[in-house]
């Protein structure tokens, strides 16, 4: 089987769920003799693909150039995409491959696939549900994404609740042509480093942008950090702090208390364990990567009841009503102040998170491109 994976998310992702998919994904079909994987591309910023032994063999002369910007501080992402983009579309007019996988919802390829097979892997569907959050999208992701979803061959949806939001949105959408397919989980635990982390902290990962409810939850726990001087709440990743953020924090009187902080990848498996809890204030996600790696790391983690969160953390998910600042504050509070609550629910997740993993996916997704190609 030859297959065609498509370069477009590396080329906008340095870190990202998207590109991390792919990448375990086709290293894990990599090692099947019987397929042959092309992921045209020589040099990327993404440093999942970077490693994954996935791209082309590199040429000297254009490594060395994009290596020496680097070390100047000189951005090359633009400069990678445009090499990429290029070596992309010749291949593509080649034809040697039986079934295309777009990586985005860039519909470029159309033109140039001459109508084989493609499948289409939809992440959520929060464009089409909260348009609000996305006005003046580069992307133009809900009529590029329609568009595909029309024409794809299959489509894979990562939770059921996914699945039931693409026919929300788009009834006329062959049902049957839709798949479900999990995400997996890589985190690990690496005790022989050292992370700078206080002794008592709430967690929070990734953005904080718009849906991600980073205000409410704010709100929510000021109260237990003016009680507490000790508690900090922990932002890891998503970027500095915005100057209204800072304000914000400051207005309230709890800036001294809550932190971000960046990490490297072999670090966070570290920032969920040692907190005493995480809290995934999210009001959708389409699977929500974060939650696997908090319950495979032995943290609880105290969720909204929405979108595909009680799909993957099961029984395991400590829920609150996303409209209520009291009632994620009392399910925090639970979790701080009760020790065995807390021990109960970390061996549930210990348990719910093996129920996910990148083989069973891949294999899975073998399965599903098969059947593309041969309908």
């Amino acid at each position: 089987m030859k297959i065609f994976l498509d370069p477009q998310v590396f080329n906008m992702q340095t870190y990202g769920g998207i590109s991390r998919y792919y990448t375990e994904i086709f290293s894990r079909l990599k090692r099947n003799k019987k397929l042959s994987i092309t992921l045209p591309i020589e040099n990327s910023n993404n440093v999942y693909v970077v490693n994954s032994g996935l791209l082309l063999k590199e040429k000297k002369l254009v490594t060395y150039l994009i290596k020496t910007l680097n070390a100047l501080g000189v951005s090359t992402r633009s400069l990678n995409r445009k090499i990429n983009e290029k070596k992309t579309k010749k291949p593509l007019r080649d034809n040697n491959f039986e079934l295309f996988i777009p990586t985005y919802y860039d519909p470029y390829f159309l033109e140039l696939i001459d109508g084989k097979p493609f499948v289409l892997t939809v992440y959520d569907m929060i464009h089409e549900l909260m348009p609000q959050y996305f006005i003046g999208d580069p992307w133009n992701v809900t009529v590029n994404k329609k568009r595909l979803l029309e024409k794809a061959t299959k489509i894979i949806a990562v939770s059921k609740n996914t699945k039931k939001d693409i026919i929300k949105v788009y009834p006329h959408i062959d049902e049957s042509k839709i798949e479900v397919i999990y995400h997996g989980n890589s985190i690990q635990v690496n005790e022989n480093i050292s992370v700078d982390l206080p002794d008592n902290y709430i967690l929070f990962v990734g953005s904080r942008d718009h849906y991600k409810n980073f205000y409410f939850l704010v709100e929510s726990i000021r109260d237990l950090l003016v009680k507490d001087a000790t508690l900090k709440l922990i932002c890891a990743g998503g970027g500095e702090f915005k100057d209204e953020e800072i304000e914000f924090l400051k207005r309230i009187g709890i800036k001294e208390q809550v932190e971000q902080k960046y990490f490297e990848e072999e670090q966070l498996g570290l920032f969920y364990k040692n907190a005493r809890c995480f809290v995934f204030p999210s009001m959708y996600e389409g699977f929500g990567i974060p939650v696997l790696e908090s319950m495979t790391c032995g943290c609880p983690i105290v969720l909204s009841n929405t979108s595909s969160f009680p799909e993957v953390a099961g029984e395991a998910g400590i829920y609150f009503d996303v409209s209520s600042k009291e009632d994620l504050m009392n399910k925090i509070v639970l979790v701080l102040n009760n020790e065995k609550f807390r021990n109960e629910y970390i061996l549930k997740g210990i348990e719910q998170a093996k129920k996910f993993s990148w083989e069973i996916a891949a294999s899975q997704c073998l399965e599903l491109y098969k059947k593309a190609i041969n309908d």
